[in-house]
């Protein structure tokens, strides 16, 4: 019975086979294949195209048997290393310009990037990512940003690395902005907003606390008109725009007031500097003075006292009776 070989050609001897010579089958089984296939590493030329490995029955070295396959020659863009559809780990190595895909002929295969090495395993259908975790890993320097690293030790070494500003350790509950320009913001809502510069909304901009504006404040001239001002439209209300409906009275100085027409009540003291008063009806609670000396005053009950300076002088009740403290003249002359 002739001998049989296993998936990496092994060669297996036959009951009663190779009298004399099975060690140096055995020496070769153990001193070739196996040791390639443990620890061997065998040179993969490419020539501008795919390169497919195969396995015969033999235990003389063959390639693709080996563990490690160190990818050289020219690639020519990226090309495929097809193995064959047997269970083996491989180490690969691509140190042609560009990216080989290791696959079997029916598989999808796991691309290796030029320039790196990778562990992928062939589980006889396809061949895969050999390592899928890794409970910890050191390095003994920085991993680039290009390999998918910071380049940095620390933290902001590593934000400047990436790119990364200020606001990348800031929380979205509690951000600052202590410069520059903020754009496209549907709406603004803040408990406090403070602009030194120029602020700007489309939208709706809501500040629960102090609105503080420093420089100038601008609003949307489409909601106005000119001369029109912004008016409160009472607690918890928008304010709308419009004008203010002023009288004749607010262009006129407080000492020179005309007043043509109307009531006047509440006044304490009415005092004219020789001017005249013309009313329809003047009145006076208390008292009235005319002139410098005379006074006319309705104090208590119905009575109606006349006065110069302070001392009464005469007083008519309302049933018309007429009391006074000097001398009445009849048919004088005034």
């Amino acid at each position: 019975m002739p001998s049989t070989y296993s998936s990496l050609k092994i060669e297996l001897i036959a009951t009663g086979e190779q009298t004399g010579t099975w060690g140096t089958t055995t020496n070769t089984n153990l001193g070739t294949a196996l040791e390639e296939a443990i620890t061997g590493s065998a040179d993969v030329t490419f020539s501008s195209g795919p390169v497919t490995l195969t396995l015969t029955n033999s235990n003389a070295t063959q390639a693709a048997r080996n563990l490690r396959l160190n990818l050289i020659g020219t690639s020519g863009g990226a090309q495929n290393l097809v193995v064959p559809s047997i269970e083996k780990l491989y180490l690969i190595k691509n140190g042609v310009a560009d990216t080989i895909t290791v696959k079997t002929s029916a598989g999808t295969g796991i691309a290796v990037p030029a320039g790196k090495s990778m562990f992928v395993y062939n589980d006889g259908v396809n061949v895969v990512d050999a390592v899928t975790h890794l409970s910890s890993l050191t390095l003994n320097t920085d991993l680039a940003v290009a390999d998918g690293g910071t380049g940095a030790s620390d933290a902001g070494t590593a934000r400047t690395n990436l790119g990364l500003g200020t606001m990348a350790v800031q929380n979205g509950t509690s951000i600052s902005v202590s410069g520059g320009t903020v754009t496209g913001l549907t709406n603004l809502t803040t408990t406090n907003f403070t602009a030194s510069g120029t602020a700007t909304s489309s939208g709706t901009l809501t500040s629960s606390g102090t609105l503080a504006v420093t420089g100038g404040l601008t609003l949307d001239g489409a909601a106005g008109t000119a001369g029109q001002f912004l008016t409160s439209a009472g607690a918890g209300n928008t304010p709308t725009w419009g004008g203010v409906s002023l009288g004749t009275m607010a262009s006129q100085n407080s000492n020179a007031v005309n007043i043509t027409g109307g009531s006047i009540t509440g006044l304490t003291t009415l005092t004219t500097s020789g001017g005249a008063i013309t009313a329809a009806t003047l009145t006076a609670t208390t008292t009235l003075g005319i002139g410098a000396n005379w006074t006319v005053s309705h104090l208590t009950g119905t009575d109606l006292i006349f006065k110069y300076n302070g001392v009464n002088k005469m007083k008519i009740d309302s049933s018309g009776n007429l009391t006074v403290t000097g001398d009445i003249t009849a048919f004088g002359t005034v």
